[in-house]
């Protein structure tokens, strides 16, 4: 394979913009350390003529709804020592790249084991942190042409949306391109941001995020530093079938129905990372998932709520209890608690306590994997006008990060995992694993 060269660089404005400003609530504070959000798609057909251009035309009519991805973000500073932090909705744009891979086929990126270092060439927006988004731009976009193909790959900046949002934008980029930039959209976005009665906006927190980021060693599994080359991205894939199979055997043995057909998988993965890393029985183990939060309030979140709706929480226990008898019961029925309590009360009063002790993600620092994303994203119905995605990616590598895409095939699961190598490639050698799991 070989390099990927920049044929331009282009600042794509919306279509109409507004003077909006949008304060930011504690779902999206507290992404303001974290690296931009990438997600990609390839595609597996010739380039055309007016392909490049049409996706320019289309994602400026896009940003017409989107318009907070063409802002920049407004850190303020007050004289009692508290900050805060908002969107401008002042159309400065976003990045939008051509590039080219001249030597590279889509087979070449889906057919390894693992997911090739090329791959993080096809994203903009390297190295970049959300509280940046005051000078840079809150989306890039590169479009990298392939032999046989192109990758359609977009960075968000985490402060701004979720990954629901995320995938929000790009059906609705796609359904403008695929179109012909007729300017509308099946699924109009609702901008304004949730606040309960009551609360000050800006959110005000009493620190600098300057002192955040001399004191975010809790941040480390998503280090920007060389360390990021020690680790490897590799797919597994579960078909439907599997996950049925999987899903029946964990409810038959518990006695219950409640285990859902994305907590099996990712508790069978779990189970296998911990077994596979060899850790001590006595040491804690720790799964990081995310909980959609919209839903879940009373009255619920507008369906196409347009910010950061989720918040993360944790499953510990000890490797000893994961793992014994095979683990599935116990991981799986502590993952469908954990989730089960986070009612419209919890909820509210995790979002009130924040605004007492303000603080951003953190992580434990051994011992954990970190669950992103969900396969209920529409992530294959993006057509462009060209013919449907072939695979999606994630962008960046962070030690124990596992990227949730649909599969292909209606009701599989894809699991990006990013890990050390040599524990990759223990997972793919566990037959009781890959019983289930395939590459």
């Amino acid at each position: 394979m070989g390099t990927v060269r920049v044929l331009s660089t282009d600042t794509i404005k919306a279509t109409k913009s507004s003077d909006q400003t949008i304060h930011l609530t504690p779902w999206d504070l507290r992404s303001l350390l974290i690296p931009t959000n990438k997600k990609g798609l390839f595609y597996h057909h010739p380039v055309v003529s007016n392909q490049i251009q049409r996706l320019r035309h289309s994602l400026s009519s896009t940003l017409a709804f989107f318009q907070p991805l063409a802002g920049r973000l407004k850190i303020t500073e007050y004289q009692d020592k508290t900050v805060s932090c908002s969107v401008i909705c002042n159309n400065a744009g976003v990045l939008f790249v051509h590039a080219r891979s001249e030597n590279t086929c889509v087979a070449d990126i889906l057919e390894p084991t693992y997911v090739p270092p090329i791959v993080d060439s096809f994203f903009a927006l390297t190295d970049v942190r959300s509280y940046e988004g005051t000078s840079k731009p809150l989306l890039a976009v590169q479009v990298t042409e392939l032999i046989d193909g192109i990758f359609i790959g977009c960075s968000f900046n985490h402060a701004v949306i979720d990954g629901k949002s995320v995938w929000h934008f790009i059906n609705s980029w796609a359904e403008i391109s695929r179109s012909c930039c007729h300017h509308q959209i099946s699924k109009p976005p609702t901008l304004e941001r949730w606040f309960p009665d009551g609360v000050q906006r800006p959110i005000r927190f009493p620190f600098t995020l300057e002192q955040q980021k001399n004191h975010s060693d809790g941040l480390s599994f998503l280090s920007l530093d060389d360390e990021k080359l020690c680790f490897s991205n590799r797919i597994f894939h579960f078909t439907k079938e599997k996950i049925v199979q999987l899903k029946l055997k964990i409810n038959e043995e518990i006695g219950t129905i409640k285990i859902s057909s994305l907590q099996a998988p990712l508790t069978h993965l779990w189970c296998c990372v911990m077994c596979s890393k060899k850790i001590d029985p006595q040491e804690e183990v720790v799964n990081r998932i995310v909980i959609g939060v919209g839903p879940r309030l009373v009255p619920p979140l507008p369906e196409y709520y347009f910010g950061n709706a989720v918040i993360s929480c944790m499953v510990k226990m000890t490797a000893g209890e994961l793992l014994k008898e095979g683990g599935l019961c116990k991981g799986a029925c502590e993952m469908n608690k954990l989730i089960a309590l986070h009612t419209d009360e919890k909820l509210k009063n995790h979002y009130e306590s924040w605004l007492r002790n303000p603080s951003f993600s953190n992580m434990p620092k051994k011992n954990f994997i970190a669950i992103s994303s969900s396969p209920w994203f529409d992530v294959y119905g993006n057509d462009f006008g060209w013919g449907k995605p072939v695979a999606g990616r994630g962008g960046y590598k962070a030690n124990g990060l596992i990227t949730v895409f649909a599969g292909i095939e209606e009701g599989s699961i894809d699991l990006q995992v990013c890990l050390p190598y040599e524990i990759l490639e223990a997972m793919g050698n566990d037959p009781q694993f890959m019983d289930v799991a395939s590459n």
